[in-house]
C-alpha cells in the first residue's frame, strides 16, 4: 500500500515538473473554450477554414499587426505578423472540417497568453461579424 502510495506521489510529482504552463477558460465572448499549454492557445471554432482565414486577415488589419506572411489551401493556412512592438504573432489553422477549424496563436517563442488572447477574441468577434 505504501509502495503505491509512493508511485502516486512520485508520478504527480514528475507530471508538475515537466507540464509546461496548462489553463484551460471556459466560455467567453463566443469562445467556446481553449488551451494555453506551452505559449500557445490552442481552439476550435465552428467556422470553415476559408471563414476563419478571412476572419484572421480581418483581426490582423483591425490590431494594426503587419502580416509578413500567409497562406491557405483545403486543409491549413497560416498567418504571420509584426505588432508595432517587434512581437512575431504566428496562426495557423487546420481544417477539420466544413465547419469546424483548429486554431493555433502563438507570440514569439515563449508565448504571451494576454496578446494571444486578445487576437483570438479579435478573430472570434470577426467571425461574428463584429469588429
Amino acid at each position: 500500500m505504501k509502495a503505491k502510495l509512493l508511485i502516486t506521489a512520485l508520478m504527480a510529482s514528475l507530471l508538475t515538473l515537466t507540464s509546461g504552463c496548462f489553463l484551460v477558460v471556459g466560455a467567453a465572448a463566443g469562445v467556446a473554450g481553449y488551451a494555453y499549454v506551452d505559449g500557445e492557445i490552442k481552439t476550435t471554432e465552428a467556422a470553415s477554414l476559408t471563414q476563419t482565414y478571412d476572419a484572421t486577415i480581418a483581426a490582423m488589419k483591425d490590431l494594426e499587426f503587419t502580416v509578413t506572411d500567409k497562406s491557405k489551401d483545403a486543409l491549413s493556412g497560416h498567418v504571420t505578423a509584426q505588432t508595432a512592438n517587434n512581437k512575431t504573432v504566428k496562426i495557423k489553422l487546420k481544417y477539420l472540417s466544413k465547419t469546424s477549424t483548429e486554431i493555433r496563436i502563438r507570440v514569439d517563442t515563449f508565448g504571451d497568453e494576454t496578446l494571444s488572447r486578445t487576437v483570438l477574441n479579435k478573430i472570434n468577434s470577426q467571425l461574428s461579424g463584429g469588429s
